[in-house]
């Protein structure tokens, strides 16, 4: 990857969390790279560290020691405001949950992102891309599963963020309906170049990845790089 821009850098991340005695490293010492354009899945156990390293990257968290870098700025470095600029600007969050409001339509929900972001992707257009043109005018209760979660997509890409983080976006999902969850993330990836991070507790899902970055009680423990990434049509569950 080392020929593509890259979009984020962390060097020598840790978190750590006291309960009362007991000290929990959730990090300890992380080096991760996310380049353009690139689908990075992150595999590991309950506990390794890969969610903590999706919260820090995406704003969401700071670590105990360590630096990021969005370009070539310091995001370890920014203000609460600051950082709520870079969530609201540059970051797109998919989560196993899909945290739509109720009382809006799909179209609506993708609106409450459009209407804050500086150069966004008219809402149509953005459920078109994950296949939900018929349906923008329905409610979540009217959707299925997998019809809400892609919405949830919709709404995350709609700002055109420059990374799109995913924490189990097809946890909650059969694996017909969590493929075409995926084929939706392989449409914007594909789309606008967005730097995309996905953890799952899937291993065959690695298959659709630029890179594999393998995490275990808070260390990288392993990097595969996929020169041949293949399409999630092809993936065996």
């Amino acid at each position: 990857m080392s020929e593509q821009k890259r979009t984020l850098k962390a060097r020598g991340l840790s978190k750590i969390y006291h309960s009362g005695e007991v000290t929990v490293r959730a990090l300890d010492s992380v080096d991760f790279d996310l380049f353009q354009g690139e689908i990075v899945v992150l595999l590991g156990p309950s506990g390794s560290g890969k969610s903590t390293l999706l919260n820090i990257i995406g704003g969401l968290d700071s670590p105990s020691e360590g630096h990021v870098f969005f370009h070539e700025e310091e995001l370890t470095s920014f203000n609460d405001r600051a950082l709520t600029a870079y969530r609201r600007d540059h970051v797109g969050f998919v989560f196993q949950f899909y945290n739509l409001i109720p009382s809006l339509t799909a179209k609506e929900n993708v609106a409450l992102v459009t209407e804050i972001a500086p150069n966004p992707v008219a809402p149509e257009d953005a459920l078109a891309l994950v296949g939900l043109e018929q349906r923008i005018q329905h409610f979540p209760a009217q959707l299925s599963g997998g019809e809400q979660q892609r919405v949830a997509i919709a709404r995350a890409i709609a700002k055109r963020p420059d990374i799109l983080l995913c924490d189990e976006p097809t946890g909650a999902l059969d694996s017909k309906t969590g493929i075409i969850v995926l084929e939706a993330l392989e449409t914007i990836n594909r789309e606008f170049g967005t730097a995309t991070a996905l953890i799952t507790h899937n291993a065959a899902i690695a298959a659709m990845a630029d890179r594999v970055v393998t995490l275990g009680d808070g260390h990288i423990t392993g990097v595969e790089t996929n020169e041949n990434r293949r399409p999630v049509s092809q993936i065996e569950w």
